[in-house]
């Protein structure tokens, strides 16, 4: 078999190219390209390109830049500042004090008007009635102040007759008169 050189036709079988436009009749591209993007330095001399292309949107003045926008001070705060407005500091309350101011809460009144009737309590009202009633128990065992004791009382003095007392008061005399005697 002989040789045959190769060619660059493809043949019949091959894809056809279109027909060669000639110069004349090519459309060529006149004038200048639509420009795309914003122009070198358009961030920081956005009032010179809007003055320029005022058919772009005037209104918007949105910073481009990310970040926070909050002023950074530069210099360290002086502390004048701070003594020109002192804190007022209020007094402590005394043990008496808290214990009232504790008694005197209207959410804990409310609370417990709430269990008188019979009312469930939710678990946060519960827990903080609970601290509450703890706290104001600290406070009048901390002041020697206690209901069992206001409730003995009086029914030692009803049990107490007349005589129980003259008694009483007779025999603190001698003691009286004993202690004297000694020094």
């Amino acid at each position: 078999m002989s040789r045959s050189k190769k060619t660059r036709k493809g043949g019949e079988n091959s894809p056809k190219q279109q027909p060669r436009v000639k110069k004349q009749d090519r459309a060529e591209v006149t004038g200048k390209r639509a420009e795309k993007g914003n122009k070198s330095g358009s961030r920081h001399n956005e009032a010179l390109i809007q003055a320029q292309a005022p058919q772009k949107k005037a209104a918007q003045k949105k910073d481009p830049r990310h970040g926070s926008k909050k002023p950074v001070a530069l210099a360290l705060p002086t502390t004048t500042e701070k003594s020109a407005t002192p804190k007022v500091k209020q007094p402590k309350l005394t043990d008496e004090q808290k214990l009232l101011k504790l008694e005197e809460d209207p959410r804990l009144n409310q609370l417990l008007d709430m269990l008188e009737e019979g009312r469930n309590l939710s678990d946060a009202d519960q827990k903080w009635l609970d601290q509450q009633l703890n706290k104001i128990e600290a406070l009048m065992i901390k002041l020697g102040i206690s209901d069992e004791l206001e409730d003995e009382a009086p029914a030692k003095s009803k049990a107490d007759s007349d005589d129980d007392l003259f008694d009483r008061f007779e025999s603190g005399a001698e003691l009286l008169k004993d202690y004297q005697d000694k020094f």
